[in-house]
């Protein structure tokens, strides 16, 4: 994957996580992309690209900060795809962090927000999900579920992406996903989540044809989704492997005995950023 010009991306960039804004529950804070063969994507996508993220590391527990491969255009106008990573680093930031979440964007938001306004002008970009963890907050205890295509086939997710460069030569190219009210998320989870496009509607995004909250809302499209309780064991940054996406019995796992160091980005309880 080559690296995006003049605001664009590079694979394998760091970034660590200015006042915050009034949260709002978080659409998702955790999720898989372990693209199997161009055969798991939605028909539509460019062969280049669906060879690109059937390519791309496996990653099975990509959390904040985390890098995810990110289908984008590049200054050229070429589609590219390439690692980002999650939680949009403004261009105008002084530093390559933010103090707020940033994972996610609210889509009624966004075109305005001091945060991504600029991002969405000029840098929309698709992200492609095996499916994201969620917790179920009706079950005492909560417990996470993992949220997947009945079909079996990837999740495609409408973003920005945003390129960051510092006075010391750092670059860092980041992204967010675009998140709203879903019906079509399956109960007994909130009925919010990312924006999930087909591909034919992916590529006129990626193309700039989608210029408001609005056009992009009534393109949106969520194919039918299944949830089942998965370990708690996602919570852990450093886990990284396909056993976490195994159904459990959440009866049999007993309590909680996850190590202190365990992160509590994982529990998704609220976004930060506007």
């Amino acid at each position: 994957m080559r690296r995006l010009d003049a605001g664009a991306c590079h694979r394998r960039v760091t970034l660590t996580g200015g006042s915050q804004p009034p949260p709002y529950p978080a659409g998702m804070r955790r999720f898989a992309q372990a693209i199997a063969d161009p055969s798991s994507l939605p028909v539509g996508l460019p062969a280049s690209l669906a060879d690109a993220l059937a390519t791309a590391p496996d990653r099975y527990n990509i959390g904040k900060n985390g890098s995810a491969t990110v289908l984008a255009r590049d200054g050229d106008g070429s589609l590219v795809a390439a690692d980002m990573r999650w939680g949009l680093v403004p261009r105008w930031s002084k530093q390559p962090s933010t103090p707020y979440t940033t994972v996610t964007a609210r889509l009624e938001r966004a075109a305005k927000s001091r945060i991504f306004a600029q991002a969405w002008q000029q840098r929309p970009c698709v992200v492609a999900l095996t499916g994201y963890y969620k917790w179920d907050r009706q079950r005492r205890p909560p417990w996470p579920l993992f949220v997947q295509r009945t079909d079996g086939l990837a999740l495609l997710a409408a973003g920005l992406w945003e390129h960051w460069a510092g006075e010391d030569g750092q670059e860092i190219d980041s992204f967010t996903v675009l998140t709203a009210p879903n019906p079509g998320i399956p109960a007994p989870l909130t009925p919010d989540g990312p924006v999930f496009i087909d591909a034919p509607v992916a590529m006129a995004w990626l193309s700039g044809a989608l210029h408001t909250p609005a056009e992009l809302q009534a393109q949106a499209s969520t194919p039918p989704l299944e949830a089942y309780p998965v370990s708690r064991a996602f919570r852990d940054p450093a886990r990284d492997d396909y056993t976490l996406l195994e159904p459990v019995d959440p009866a049999a796992e007993g309590p909680d005995s996850g190590p202190a160091a365990w992160d509590g980005d994982g529990l998704d309880d609220e976004d930060g950023a506007d």
